[in-house]
Formats: C-alpha cells, structure tokens, sequence
C-alpha cells in the first residue's frame, strides 16, 4: 500500500507540474527560406547554405514556436571588412533584403526568445553568387623591349575575373580554341600566385610568330550555376600594342593663391590600344567641386583643404600603368605667436636695464621657404646691430622663427617692437605681433579669486571657474582637469582661455573634482608656467529606485510599497514624503536605513491611483513613483494552435482564437472577456462579451471560434479581460485569411468547385494530369460512353476531377493528384493519447469498356508512393453513376492522400473522382471496399499502460 501513494504522490506532482505550466513553453525556432534562391542545402553538419545571385531578393523568414509569442532578433556575422549589418539588428519575423550584393553574404542568425529557458536560435549562411566582367592583362617578359612587342618576344596574356564561386577560364584565337598542347608556341598555366583566388589561367605566346597576332578571346564561367551566363572579352594583338605612356602639361609643384583655378593638364604620348585617362588625390578622393573632362582635372577657387599630390594614371590593360604626380601647394600664412625671453644667464624671471632680453615670433607658412620676416620699432624699420641682433631659423622648417635680441637693454630701447611675417611675391595677407617692452613689462602671476574655490553648485546649473592673471602682457591660459586623463567638459584634453574664465553649461555631477589652470608659454613670457587649483563639488538629488513601477493587486489585498536611495551628493538625506496624487501620507526623516516603505493593509477602490515617495536632500528631491492599479493583464494570444483555420462554405471562414492570461492570480477573478473585432482598413468595431465560469489557472487555454468571417479578408481582433475593478489591458492581433495548408480534418471537404482545387497538386513523376471539369463544358466529341454526364450532385454546372483516356495516352499510363499535407494531432494537444482515427471518402465514377484501375494511397512522412501501398483499389467498369468509398485510416505522422489512375486498353476509360472528405473518427458504416485497413496502428502512449500498471499493482496488493 505504501508503494500506491508514492506512485499517486509522484503523479500528483507531475500533474500540478504540468498545471502551472500550462501551455507555457520555451521558445523553438526554424529558418524558412522563400525569395529567389538558386539552391539551399539543408542540414549537413549542422550547416545550411543558402545560394542568391547577386541582385535578386533574400528573403528568410523565422519561424517560431512558443508561448508567450517569442520575440524575434535577426543578426549577421560579417561576410567581409565593409559589412556593416552586424552594427544593428532587425526585429522581425521576415529578413528582406533586395537587390543583395557580395559583402552582405555570412552567417545570418535568428534567435528567439520568450523569457522561458534559453533562447532558441538557429542560422544559415547565406553564399551571394556573381561574376563580373572579365579583364585582360598583357606583359613582355622582363628586361625585354617596352614600347611594343616584336618579333621573337615572349607575350603573357592574364584573365581575371572576381566571381563566386571561382571562375573557369577558356581561351581562343579568333575562332579557335587553346588547349595545352594544341600549338607549339602557347602554353597555358596556372601560376602558384593565384591558386588561392581561383582557376586563373595565363596564356603565354612563346616567341611572338605573325598568326600570333590576333584577336583573343577569354571567356570566364562559372558554369551557369544560378543561372549566371558567361562573360566574354576580346583582347587584340598586333604589331603595334604597347603600354600607356603620358605627359603632364604643368609644373611641379603648383604654387597658387586661394582663390584660383588651377588646370591640371594630362596627354597620352602613347599606348596602343588608346590608354584611359583618370586622376587620384593624396586625401583619398578627389574634391567635390573638381571637373574632370578629357584628361584635365580643374580645381576652381581653391583651398588650403586642396593641397597635396595629385596623379594622372592611364591603363590600357598592356604592361603596368602609366602614372604621373605633380604637387599643388596653397599659399597661406597662420598661428602668429609671441613670447619675451629675460636674460637667461640671470635666475630672474623680470626685464631688467642693463640685461639682455630675446623677442621671438613665430608663424605657419606654406610654402615655408617663401617666409620672410621684419621688425620694426614703433612703426619704422629696425635693422639687426650690435646690439640689435636679428636671426631667423633655417627658412624649410615649419613652422618659421625669428628672433631679436636686445644686449644690455637702455632705457631708449623701451618702446613697441613688431613682428611683420610676409611671402614673397605677396597675393596673402601679412601677420603683424605688436610686443610692448616697457618698465611695465613683467612675468604672469596666477591667482584664484577669494570664495572661488571650492565651488559648490547643483546639477544643471551654469558655473563659471575663474583665475586671475596679471602681468604685462597678458598670456593665454590653459585649463585641463587636475586628473590628467580625465576630459574637460566638451571632450578635450585641454581648453584655451584668453580672460581666465572657463564657463561650464549644465554642469553634471561627472564634472566634480579639480580643474588646473595655467599660463601659456605664448603671448607672453617665457618662463616657468604658473598653475592654480579650483575645486568644482556637483551637488545632486537622491538617485532612487525604483523611478517608475506598476503594482497590480486586488480588491481587499494589502500591498507594500518600497522606495529606495541608491546615491546621492550631499550623501546625507533630509527627509522623505509619500503621496497619493497630491494629498500628503506620511513624511518622516531619515534614520540609518537608506529605503522608505508604506503599506496599504486593505485596498479599496479610493486607494488605487498615482502614489510618489519624494526623498529630498540640500540639492532638491529624487522621486519614486508607483502606480497601483486593479486592471488585469493583457491576454497573451496563442500563436500555435493546431490547424486553426477551418473553410465550410467556399466564401466563408472560421478561426479557432486561443488565448491565455497573463498573472490571472494577480487581481480580482476574471469575470468575462470583451472581443471586438473589425475588419483591415475599416473603423467599425463587431464587440460581444465571452463570460468566464470559476477562476482562470496560469497557462490555462482558452478558446473561441470566430465564425462567419468572410474570404479573403484579414481582420483586427482585440481582446480586453473584466474584472469587477473594470476593463484590464487589451491586446490585439490580425487574422489573415490563406488556404490552409495543414487543413482542420474534422472540416475538410473538397468538391473542386473552385480553383486551386483545394491545394490538391498533379505529382510531377507520373505519366499525365488529373483534369478539373464539369460535364457542362465538356467536349464527349471523341470519348463518347465514358465518364460521368453531371458532377455526384448531378449537377452538369459542378465540377470534378478525371483522367482523359483520349490520344496520345496509351495503356498502362499513371496520373497521380496529390493532397495537402494533413498534419496528426490528438484532440487535446496536451495529454497523449494513441493516433488518431480519420474516415477518408470520396465518390469515384467508374464507366466505359476500356476502364482500367484507380487507386487511392495514404502516403505517411518520410514514405514514398510504392513504400505506402494502396488503401484502396478498384479496376474496371463500373457503370454510369456515382459510387461512394469510405476507408478508415491511422496515420501516426503528417500524411498526404493520393489517387492513381491508371489507363486501360482504349479510350472509353475516363475514371472521375469528385466531394474528398476527412473526418475524425472511425468511419461509420463503411461501404465494402476492395482493400481494407490504412497505415500501421501503432500504440503510442505510455498513458493506458501507466492506468493498466497502477491497477494490476492495485489488486495484486489486496
């Protein structure tokens, strides 16, 4: 007895396992493929590839199971350096790329997932074909003459085309072919260089003879794989073939002002066949606003960003290009700098009379060695002397210096000295530095204001850090964060600041800490940089969480609310106060603890709403917002039901709806469900009521038929739970019409009244087709005393399917129709149970002296036709009417039907079937049949045997 309540404790268990769970399931996932792919190899090694010609359409779809519906993500390897798709993602079920090109090939991947176990994902590699045009090369062999290929020279003519996969290459000569072998003076190899790009084939012509010259084609293939064609180039040979040779009509290097037009002149001075003329830049492209017509390249009003080399290269496929660079250069002069130099044999900082003092000026120039510089002294020309000496650095290095220094300095020498830097030949402005040397003149010094530092300000204010320089002249001073691998605020490493000031604009608390200012060697004196600190402290409100949370929860049910600090600036927290819209709750201080909570003990309908907890400190408050509510979740629909479609009358449709509810414990019971439906693109709303019985379990399935919907239209469900709090969250989705092709069994009945004979196909290995007609339409002309005058209702309007026996069928020919796939599942999906039993019917019409056989199979998966065998046979004539055959069948896999009919000794033997139908369950009553029985009734379920076990150890116990 012991033994039986384990077992009944195990199965408890089992069972409430799989109640919770419900229809709940981790996410699969497959990849289906569609667009215009040339070849998929299915799973080899866990690899599948899928082969597009470049420019068609990529089209693959993911396909998935699971519930609640999986979230779908699209994602790529990279199929080369250039491929940017693995930089973003495509949320959908369809991955569509038109007009696909080669660097979009790789490994695409599709993963799903639902929140339930791991993600579930699969890929296939996608292989882009192509081929492009052909191009042929042509060299003399080295050391041997240049200019044009002479007799008793050797020529080597290369083919290279980019394709995949990789080419194959096939020479002729004019009309001929070229083989190994087939002319003494041609050989045709391989060279090791290019093994790993594919079959490159070079033809080499030994010692040039006169058939030598000619035209020769290279044709390249890939041996019209996805239909891709061949691709041709000629190449002629003659006596006067030659490499590109050119000449540039303009000197090197250009110099010009901004401003002008400059011409860059290109000629071919040789080259047979005629060369083809391009330009390249040093910068990588050249500018936008350059023309380029007939070999010159014109640049108007140009620019400093405009300099650099540019080269003219001509290809004409013979020997290597041909090139020639020449340099434009842009006359400008920049950055005019200064800075005073005390005696630098004295240890003092300060201009003293009777010491030596150094002025020095510098400036960018371009060209650098047209760069000339001048002094003067208060408006008039100083020349270097004695004690006035002048020097300038080597004029090829830039940026360009020049110096005067003052020995033994008199009170006389007081005055403005200025720095002039010109170009020779002007056309650019000059740059003037005025540096005054006065009694005035002394060294920085670098101080921070009193109460500057350290500054206290809150985030999202402006503040301004301010250092006070003084000294004659003023110098630039240089701020930059006293971490020195930290950035300032706009991103650099150091900021310029010609009054001291560095202004910060919504200040961050990332921009705490301390800020270094100091004196710039330029613009002033040249002695040790003077520093200063200024301290920055970021005040900021509490950072809590959670910032924003719905709480759901019943009528009568206590609820916890929790608010928590995670930082905050200053770190001592005032005080918080809880809220219900704006009527205060409850407010306190702050002890030890960094959270906040408040509790609702019984909830009314008063107490739902809007509820924040404000956590305030000095720089203002941080909030927490909860927003409690009693609507229930929004339904999770149930994306793969069983055959869900079902078709009863040729312009009406049904839909098995499945839906579970997502946390039904977590309000009040469910009490009904509002569905509304309205069809695409209109705005009316249909909306009825679907009562709830008892209480709604997690994972529960439920289920409503629409009916009455009409073909082909697609509709707009939505479906809104009530409880007595009210209407919940609503969620929708669409409902498209398509022929089944998994069609619902217990409504499956076709008449062939309509095209496309209800996914029924002729099989594309027999002999001739099945033929959809009505007696109406008929020619009997040359079949009289065979087949049926009116479909099985009588009607001659009504339309069914036979085989013509006419010329030039002959006897012993097959023709086969096919049915959809009809996938096998138990009634309820969820328990096991043994296979299922369906009555297969249809009427067969029989009549004429030459009738031969008809068969009808139950092809099962993974079956072939021959390996099915047939569940029903019947063969000669029957008479003129209708007879009707029933056969019960058990498939334990998705199964096709098939009829065979098979032409007898003549052509009086038409053979008609007409109303297929399958049904659930064992056929009632069935007519006799040639052949009974179907596909193999195999036991499936552990189920029976696990009731018959418990039983036979139930009475052996006792």
């Amino acid at each position: 007895m012991d033994g039986i309540i384990c077992v009944l404790g195990l199965l408890t268990l089992v069972l409430e396992g799989i109640w919770s769970q419900g229809v709940y399931a981790p996410p699969t996932v497959r990849i289906a493929h569609s667009g215009h792919a040339c070849n998929v190899e299915e799973e080899r090694f866990s690899e599948r590839v899928y082969t597009i010609r470049e420019g068609e359409t990529l089209e693959l779809s993911c396909l998935v199971t699971g519930h609640p519906r999986p979230q779908i993500r699209w994602t790529k390897t990279a199929g080369s350096v250039s491929d940017r798709f693995q930089d973003s993602s495509v949320f959908n079920e369809t991955l569509h790329i038109s007009k696909i090109q080669r660097h979009q090939g790789g490994r695409y991947y599709c993963k799903a997932e639902n929140g339930l176990g791991s993600p579930a994902i699969k890929s296939i590699r996608v292989d882009v074909y192509y081929l492009d045009e052909p191009v042929v090369t042509v060299h003399q062999s080295i050391g041997e003459a240049k200019e044009q290929f002479y007799y008793e020279r050797t020529v080597f003519l290369r083919c290279v085309a980019n394709s995949n996969p990789p080419v194959r290459y096939s020479w002729h000569r004019g009309r001929d072919v070229l083989s190994q072998g087939s002319d003494k003076g041609v050989e045709i190899y391989e060279p090791f260089f290019t093994q790993l790009q594919g079959e490159t084939k070079i033809l080499k012509l030994k010692n040039l003879r006169p058939k030598d010259y000619a035209n020769y084609s290279c044709i390249a293939s890939v041996r019209n794989i996805c239909g891709i064609a061949d691709r041709k180039v000629i190449f002629r040979l003659t006596n006067k073939t030659a490499p590109a040779s050119i000449k540039l009509l303009v000197e090197d290097p250009i110099v010009v002002n901004p401003g002008q037009t400059v011409s860059l002149v290109c000629i071919p001075t040789g080259g047979e066949p005629a060369p083809l003329l391009s330009w390249t830049s040093s910068s990588g492209s050249l500018p936008e606003k350059s023309v380029l017509k007939d070999g010159t390249l014109t640049l108007p009003a140009v620019t400093s960003a405009d300099a650099g080399a540019y080269s003219c290269i001509a290809t004409n496929n013979v020997g290597n290009p041909a090139k020639k660079t020449t340099t434009i250069i842009v006359r400008a002069l920049k950055n005019g700098r200064f800075w005073i130099t005390p005696d630098p044999y004295h240890n003092d900082d300060n201009i003293q009379i009777g010491r030596e003092v150094k002025i020095s000026c510098q400036v960018e120039a371009t060209p650098p060695e047209e760069l000339q510089f001048s002094w003067l002294k208060n408006g008039r020309a100083l020349r270097s002397s004695e004690r006035m000496v002048i020097t300038h650095t080597d004029p090829d290095i830039s940026p360009g210096n020049t110096h005067l220094d003052i020995i033994d300095l008199k009170f006389t020498d007081f005055g403005t000295y200025t720095c002039v830097a010109a170009l020779r030949g002007g056309g650019i402005a000059e740059i003037s530095i005025d540096v005054n040397i006065s009694s005035t003149t002394v060294p920085p010094t670098l101080t921070v204001p009193r109460g500057k530092s350290p500054l206290v300000v809150r985030e999202g204010e402006t503040v301004e850090l301010e250092c006070l320089v003084s000294g004659k002249p003023k110098p630039i001073i240089l701020w930059s964060r006293s971490d020195k691998e930290a950035p300032m605020p706009d991103g650099s490493m150091q900021t310029e600041s010609l009054d001291g000031v560095l202004r910060i604009l919504n200040v961050s608390r990332e921009m705490s800490g301390s800020y270094r200012c100091q004196t710039s060697q330029y613009n002033g004196f040249n002695v040790k940089p003077r520093e200063a600190e200024v301290q920055l402290i970021v005040q900021y409100p509490p950072a809590v969480e959670p910032v924003f949370l719905e709480v759901r929860q019943g009528l009568s049910r206590s609820v916890s609310l929790l608010c928590r600090v995670l930082r905050a600036h200053p770190s001592r927290v005032l005080r918080f106060e809880w809220r219900l819209g704006s009527r205060l709750l409850h407010a306190g201080h702050f002890d030890s603890r960094d959270d906040t909570e408040y509790s609702v003990r019984s909830l009314t309908r008063e107490a739902y709403g809007e509820y924040t907890c404000d956590i305030i400190n000095e720089a203002g408050p941080g909030r927490c917002t909860f927003l409690l509510t009693g609507k229930a979740f929004a339904p999770e629909f149930y994306y793969d039901t069983y055959s869900p479609l079902w078709q009863n009358r040729p312009r009406v449709y049904g839909y098995k709806l499945q839906w579970t509810q997502m946390n039904p414990g977590a309000v009040d019971r469910i009490m009904a469900y509002r569905l509304g439906i309205r069809q695409t693109g209109q705005q009316r709303w249909w909306e009825q009521e679907i009562p709830v019985e008892g209480n709604i379990q997690k994972g529960e399935l439920i289920t409503h038929n629409l009916t009455e919907l009409i073909r082909p239209e697609a509709y707009v469900v939505r479906l809104t739970p009530i409880t007595r709090f009210g209407e919940g969250d609503s969620t929708t989705r669409i409902i498209t019409y398509s022929a089944p092709t998994n069609p619902h069994l217990r409504e499956f009945v076709c008449s062939f009244e309509e095209e496309p004979v209800c996914l029924f196909t002729q099989d594309k290995n027999d002999d001739f087709d099945w033929t959809r007609h009505s007696a109406a339409t008929r020619d009997t002309k040359y079949t009289p005393n065979t087949g049926p005058s009116g479909d099985r209702s009588g009607a001659r309007q009504g339309f069914y399917m036979y085989i013509e026996t006419s010329r030039p069928r002959k006897e012993g020919d097959t023709a086969r129709l096919l049915s959809p796939v009809f996938n096998v599942a138990p009634k309820n999906p969820y328990s096991i149970t043994s296979p299922p039993a369906y009555c297969f019917s249809f009427y067969y019409h029989m009549y004429g002296k030459h009738i031969g056989s008809l068969n009808a199979f139950v092809k099962q998966k993974g079956q072939s036709t021959s390996d099915a065998g047939p569940v029903w046979s019947l063969s000669g004539n029957q008479g003129d009417r209708w007879r009707q055959a029933k056969i019960s069948i058990h498939p334990v896999s998705s199964f096709q039907v098939i009829f065979e009919g098979i032409r007898g000794p003549g052509i009086e033997g038409d053979i008609a079937i007409d109303d297929v139908t399958l049904e659930e369950g064992e056929c009632p009553d069935p007519p006799s049949n040639p052949i009974r029985g179907a596909s193999a009734h195999t036991a499936s379920s552990i189920w029976p045997l696990s009731v018959t076990l418990f039983f036979t150890v139930f009475v052996h116990q006792r």
